[in-house]
C-alpha cells in the first residue's frame, strides 16, 4: 500500500503544482489516501493559496501507471475548486473534501515538505 503523501507519484505532482502554482503562496497541503487497481495509482491533494486578500483552493490530481506496458506512464491536473476571504479556510476546505467524495479525511502535509526537491529524500 502506498502512504498518503509519500512515494514517485507525490513526487511528480508536487513538480507539477509547482509549474502552475507559486509554491511560496501555497500555505497549506492537504493529501488523501492514494488508490491502487489496474495496474494504476491515483492520488489527490488539496492546496491552499493564499492571493493577495483571497484564499485560493485547489484540488490536484494525479494517475501512475505502476504495473504494465505503460509503467511510469504520468498524468496530473490542477484545478481551482473554491475561494473566499483568507479566513474562511475550514469551510473551502470542507467544501473541497466533499467535491473529492473521500470518506476519509485527508492528511496534512507542510508546503516545504510537499514542494521539497526529489533529492532531499522521499519523507514528506
Amino acid at each position: 500500500m502506498t502512504v498518503a503523501g509519500v512515494g514517485p507519484g507525490w513526487a511528480r505532482l508536487a513538480e507539477a503544482v509547482a509549474g502552475v502554482l507559486p509554491a511560496a503562496e501555497v500555505d497549506g497541503v492537504w493529501v488523501f489516501s492514494p488508490l491502487r487497481r489496474e495496474g494504476r495509482e491515483w492520488g489527490t491533494a488539496v492546496l491552499s493559496r493564499v492571493d493577495g486578500d483571497r484564499r485560493r483552493i485547489y484540488t490536484a490530481r494525479y494517475v501512475l501507471a505502476v504495473r504494465g506496458k505503460e509503467r511510469g506512464k504520468f498524468e496530473a491536473t490542477v484545478q481551482e475548486v473554491g475561494s473566499g476571504p483568507v479566513e474562511a479556510l475550514a469551510k473551502l476546505l470542507q467544501d473541497a473534501q466533499k467535491r473529492v467524495d473521500d470518506e476519509q479525511p485527508p492528511l496534512p502535509v507542510a508546503p516545504d515538505r510537499w514542494f521539497a526537491p526529489a533529492d532531499s529524500g522521499p519523507s514528506r
